[in-house]
């Protein structure tokens, strides 16, 4: 969406009797309603969702972190006529209605999230729509950031915006049951309860978003090709949907409250010549300021330094308010329970010291027949009083304050009784959904424990859904692990490409031409050589056989093998993929040679590119990020074979980036080469044993090669699906 901090074409409203929602600080613009529904879980935004699209008649726009087109939003069948898939769904509905265009905008996610993404959602879905349905990934952000919006709007009249993406993992009931059928990816993939919560608007509010998501969407298409982007303004957008169309609002989902002024609050960074915004952390900021009696909050996560500020001053003060937040018992997957709950810790365990009245309760939602296990937390939602609620994509951490691209609509009471009755009724519901009771039975609570939220949460202890206590703690070894936020939870671009821009000249947008140019010549060139082997005499001079004969020629020389083992780190350092160098090395020299030869070479290369930072990097990242990564690197310092092993088994950036980064740092180079050593030495043995039996099994084929070859390949399998599990699915 869009990325400038100017708010524009703002509607004259309730901003002048508004406290906290001001455009251009802690919001774009103040857009008024017609209705708005609160939809709690994806079993009633999914259903409202699709109710809608089929009601569609112009435009169907969906923006989101993640997009599966397999997903099925209503499991058993919406009775509707139209195929249950997302993605038929949409072709289906394009095909009926002529006029109607679709546009599909998810963010162009890191191979880190390839094994838990669908693949080649575009093929899929263009080509049976005529070019009436779009599908886009978007990488317009600054690197290590993401898109992390989760909007649809339909025939730009009616908006949705919250935590949910049309994704998988997200569908579930209120009820949460321990055991539901339905909650299932595909016919063997259940996965546990989960909470989520999105809004549903219409009117110029959802109009204005309309328009965000379309700029947000021009964006992304001129990047993909290239061109400037012509960007449009809220000021001067098209007008919405004529008014005598169908509206698109689902039946069978009654407002919550009618005639209302909402803000629409945004974060993204400062990119590729566009101005940031960061209107949600200075409306968290604000909201936690002027809380007089109860904070209630779900999110995902709880890690942002800057909300952790805001609500330690508020805490220390004599008339401090009762904080309640609702939370997941822990991170999902291991990384992020040893990294986000790590952080997590530490901002409770600094809140607490703050909390002079005892006011802060951090709380995970639980049912029987979970066991030790907890209802996951997903959504982003606060409620300050009766005065403010908000909800949207932004979680409460770093990123979502400042790095990723966020979207969130607030509703303020300013002085509305109406409004105030709403937020209420919103929290209580929220609360009633936890507790297992019903929301007249938590109004009646709040009056009889005056308003005190932790005593209403207290006397529903006892039944089959509660609200636990969570005290988060983390060990001192993982404390001492874990480094500071900037690089697990950024407030910030990541340091590694800003090393490379230091020191690599044309690493920006104008070598990308000629980089282009290269991998064109070079597919070029591998056209020729296949035509060449084809139809020439070559394939009879140069085969595997010769090119592994003349290897081993040149390793049995003197000092042949230093001359591989430096051609190889040569290649590395040049950027060749390692996985690539490690095969070459399994099919020229074999499994051992070829391992001993691969893990020599990678070391070496390792030791270059760390000296390369090491050099020219340290003063430069330090200019860039200041005492926070000196700080950072002085842990790694002494946690640092651990965190280099995490790098090479979870590669979260290209070999030769981790080693300029880890030579930027203050991490030893013995560490540094032991890690290197311990996390690299399993992938390249399997890696150049599967090369070494592959080309085994080609030339000999029999049962014994093809059964090993089958174990090694099952193998590197399992350890693949082994460590989708252990990252676990994320956001």
């Amino acid at each position: 969406m869009k990325q400038d901090a100017k708010a524009t074409g703002a509607t004259a409203g309730p901003a002048s009797h508004s406290r906290l929602l001001r455009p251009g600080e802690t919001c774009h613009s103040i857009r008024h309603a017609s209705r708005m529904r609160l939809l709690v879980d994806a079993e009633d935004y999914f259903a409202a969702v699709r109710a809608a699209i089929v009601r569609a008649q112009r435009s169907v726009t969906i923006v989101g972190w993640d997009i599966d087109s397999r997903v099925k939003l209503v499991p058993g069948g919406a009775g509707d006529g139209y195929p249950d898939a997302l993605g038929e769904l949409l072709a289906a509905v394009v095909a009926a209605r002529p006029a109607l265009r679709v546009r599909i905008l998810a963010w162009d996610f890191a191979m880190l999230y390839a094994f838990e993404r669908e693949w080649l959602p575009a093929y899929k879905l263009d080509w049976r729509s005529g070019g009436r349905l779009k599908f886009r990934l978007d990488g317009q952000h600054p690197p290590g950031a993401s898109h992390h919006q989760k909007v649809v709007v339909v025939d730009e009249r009616l908006a949705f915006v919250g935590g949910i993406d049309l994704t998988r993992s997200r569908w579930d009931t209120r009820a949460h049951a321990p055991c539901e059928p339905r909650r299932c990816n595909g016919l063997r993939q259940p996965y546990g309860p989960v909470h989520d919560v999105q809004a549903m608007f219409d009117g110029d509010a959802a109009r204005i978003v309309s328009v965000l998501a379309q700029e947000r969407w021009v964006l992304a298409n001129a990047a993909a090709r290239h061109a400037p982007a012509h960007r449009t303004t809220a000021g001067n957008a098209a007008g919405p949907c004529a008014q005598d169309a169908a509206d698109p609002w689902p039946p069978g989902f009654a407002a919550d409250i009618e005639d209302v002024w909402l803000g629409i609050a945004l974060t993204a960074a400062p990119h590729a010549g566009h101005a940031g915004c960061q209107h949600i952390r200075a409306l968290y900021r604000a909201a936690i300021g002027s809380a007089r009696k109860t904070i209630y909050i779900e999110n995902q996560y709880f890690t942002s330094s800057t909300i952790g500020d805001a609500l330690a001053q508020r805490l220390v003060q004599p008339d401090a308010p009762a904080v309640a937040a609702v939370l997941p018992r822990r991170q999902t997957g291991w990384l992020q329970s040893a990294t986000m709950g790590t952080l997590r810790a530490r901002l409770y365990q600094r809140l607490r010291e703050a909390d002079r009245q005892d006011r802060l309760r951090f709380y995970a939602p639980w049912a029987a027949g979970l066991g030790n296990a907890f209802i996951n937390v997903h959504s982003k939602l606060m409620t300050v009083d009766d005065e403010l609620l908000v909800i949207g994509s932004a979680n409460l951490n770093n990123r979502s304050m400042v790095l990723d691209t966020e979207c969130n609509i607030a509703l303020e009471a300013a002085g509305d009784e109406r409004v105030r009755a709403v937020i209420a009724a919103v929290r209580n519901g929220l609360l009633a959904e936890h507790l297992g009771a019903q929301r007249s039975q938590v109004e009646r609570a709040f009056a009889q424990f005056d308003g005190d939220i932790h005593r209403v949460v207290a006397s529903f202890s006892e039944g089959e859904r509660s609200l636990r206590m969570l005290e988060p703690r983390v060990s001192p070894a993982l404390d001492q692990w874990v480094p500071e936020s900037a690089v697990v939870d950024p407030e910030r671009p990541a340091v590694p490409d800003e090393v490379v821009r230091e020191f690599v000249p044309g690493s920006g947008g104008r070598s990308i031409t000629a980089r282009l140019l290269v991998l064109g010549l070079c597919a070029l060139l591998a056209t020729a050589m296949a035509l060449a082997w084809h139809y020439t005499p070559l394939a009879r001079f140069v085969s595997l056989a010769r090119i592994g004969e003349a290897a081993r020629s040149l390793a049995a020389a003197p000092f042949g093998s230093l001359l591989v083992i430096g051609a190889y780190a040569l290649a590395a350092v040049a950027s060749v993929p390692v996985t690539v160098l490690i095969v070459c090395a399994g099919l020229l020299f074999g499994a051992f040679a070829g391992s001993l030869y691969a893990l020599s070479g990678s070391l070496l290369a390792a030791l270059v590119t760390y000296a390369i930072g090491r050099w020219a990097g340290r003063d430069a990242v330090r200019r860039h990020a200041g005492s926070r990564l000196d700080r950072l690197s002085k842990r790694l310092a002494r946690q640092g074979i651990a965190a280099v092993v995490v790098l090479r088994v979870v590669p979260l950036a290209p070999f030769s980036l981790v080693n300029l980064a880890a030579g930027a740092s203050h991490i030893a180079p013995g560490d540094y080469l032991l890690g290197t050593l311990i996390g690299m030495t399993p992938g390249i043995v399997l890696g150049t044993l599967f090369a070494h039996q592959l080309a085994a099994a080609v030339r000999h084929p029999g049962p014994a090669t093809i059964a090993l070859l089958a174990a090694i390949g099952a193998l590197l399998v399992g350890l693949a699906l082994a460590l989708q599990r252990l990252l676990g699915p994320r956001e």
